[in-house]
């Protein structure tokens, strides 16, 4: 079986204003092994040579999946990390890569 190289994004070297939870973790996690999962079963759809559409279909689902893990991270960086650079003066420089990361975003 052939591997993608994924492009892992640099390190910015920053750390959450606010450790995330063990709880927050585990739920995240959890989210992500089941879209693992999914893309498992979707690999299996393409060798199995199912029907495009169902293949798409399951695409679509994980598309959402990991929107929706992407917006739970985007929420907890606003309230947190946004907010505490806010409060130490430094509002404006978490503002703009706030609007990158956004952009980077609604790319997908």
């Amino acid at each position: 079986m052939d591997h993608l190289d994924i492009q892992l994004p640099e390190n910015s070297g920053k750390s959450p204003a606010k450790p995330r939870t063990n709880d927050e973790k585990k739920q995240l996690v959890n989210r992500l092994r089941r879209i693992e999962g999914q893309v498992r079963g979707i690999q299996k759809m393409v060798e199995e040579d199912r029907y495009c559409v169902d293949i798409l279909v399951q695409i679509s689902a994980i598309n959402a999946a990991l929107k929706k893990v992407g917006f739970t991270l985007l929420e907890r960086h606003t309230r947190h990390c946004v907010s505490s650079a806010m409060k130490h003066g430094d509002g404006d420089e978490a503002i703009d890569e706030l609007m990158k990361v956004f952009q980077q975003f609604s790319k997908s």
